[in-house]
């Protein structure tokens, strides 16, 4: 007869009971972790995504500093509140009083609207129409301003409605670039911890390069689609107020935002060209402006290739395609978290299909080894 061990504990009833219970309550302490942490999920994302972006410019900072990382991490803060942060408070102010005295003048009756020129006629497909138009206004502004009354107030609502989302996103934005110099403060031990959880999740070997391919995913879209999209940006600003476009402000943050959901810029730049050659008879400089914005509104047709997945393990149109779907699906912020999850999978998924592979090649050279030991001469 077998020994009977009396330190094993019989199975009772009450222990599925107590597992069953214990289960319960993990998970309702999982569910309220989240509910208080979503407030904040997507502050902390854009924090944790700044932070990821910006830790190679922290480390050049550091290194001027002395190896001072609190006072890197303070300087990148302020640099980025005074480059971002004023500009906006400027612009919005700017904005602000432009509205309330548009409101005020045409309150006050005291709005003219100069008649058009015969050759908006001339337009191809729409001339007539904005002629008209365009002639009613002048002509009796108050009465086409009642006619489109429903239409204006629709318009104003949805005017409003995206400005207060901008400032929002742009507050959002700037309170989650501090939070992220509080990271950089703590870069290190925080890139262990987050080792440390990845490891846990996927193993320590795995871990690793998948810490290292999200961490190359999310700088790579930094620089490949927004640093893209910038720097095209401020070339073609350049070019607009060059060639004297009106508007040129608005036009350059139309294209800045255009380069990030990857549209192309010529969207921009050839109506501007459009309107040097109308405004204006055939001369030299004409030339030179059509030739600069047709290269700018291009620029990024090379200048993607060399920074979108630069340094990353996945091919760069798996960058693309996911920071493209993450947009589409998560809005700006999915931009990284969509390149970031699909290279992650596809560089899971062809692991699993080199696993096959090796399995094949080893099957072949088992059958293979028979048949080449027959063909040996004895």
């Amino acid at each position: 007869m077998q020994p009977v061990d009396e330190t094993a504990a019989p199975a009772r009833p009450d222990n599925l009971m107590d597992t069953l219970i214990r289960l319960g309550v993990l998970i309702l302490l999982l569910v309220v972790c989240v509910q208080v942490f979503a407030p904040f999920s997507t502050l902390m994302l854009w924090a944790l995504i700044l932070a990821v972006a910006l830790y190679p410019l922290h480390l050049k900072i550091v290194g001027y500093l002395g190896g001072r990382q609190g006072r890197a991490a303070t300087v990148m803060v302020l640099a980025g509140l005074l480059v971002i942060g004023a500009p906006t408070v400027m612009l919005g102010g700017t904005l602000v009083d432009q509205l309330q005295d548009l409101h005020a003048r045409l309150q006050g009756e005291g709005f003219e609207l100069p008649p058009p020129d015969p050759a908006v006629a001339e337009w191809p497909l729409v001339g007539e129409r904005v002629y008209a138009a365009w002639s009613s206004a002048a002509s009796d502004l108050p009465a086409m301003l009642e006619k489109f009354r429903p239409q204006l107030a629709q318009f104003s609502k949805t005017l409003v409605a995206s400005v207060a989302n901008t400032a929002a996103g742009i507050l959002v934005f700037l309170v989650s670039l501090i939070i992220a110099g509080i990271m950089l403060a703590y870069a290190e031990s925080g890139s262990r911890a987050m080792l440390r959880i990845i490891n846990r999740l996927t193993g320590p070997v795995r871990g690793m390069r998948v810490h290292a391919l999200a961490t190359a995913t999310i700088r790579s879209v930094a620089s490949g689609v927004i640093g893209v999209a910038f720097i095209q940006a401020i070339l073609i600003g350049i070019g607009l107020v060059w060639a004297g476009i009106p508007a040129a402000g608005i036009l350059t943050g139309v294209v800045l935002l255009l380069g990030i959901a990857q549209l192309p810029a010529l969207l921009v730049t050839l109506p501007a060209i459009g309107y040097i050659w109308w405004s204006s008879d055939a001369t030299t400089p004409n030339v030179l402006f059509t030739v600069y914005l047709l290269a700018a509104g291009t620029a990024d047709g090379f200048l993607k290739p060399m920074l979108l997945g630069r340094g990353v393990e996945a091919p760069m149109p798996v960058i693309l395609l996911g920071a493209l779907g993450g947009m589409v699906s998560g809005g700006f912020i999915g931009l990284f978290i969509g390149a970031v999850l699909l290279a992650v999978g596809y560089q899971l998924f062809m692991e699993w299909v080199s696993q096959g592979d090796s399995a094949l090649d080893a099957h072949l050279q088992a059958i293979a080894s028979p048949a080449a030991t027959e063909a040996q001469p004895e």
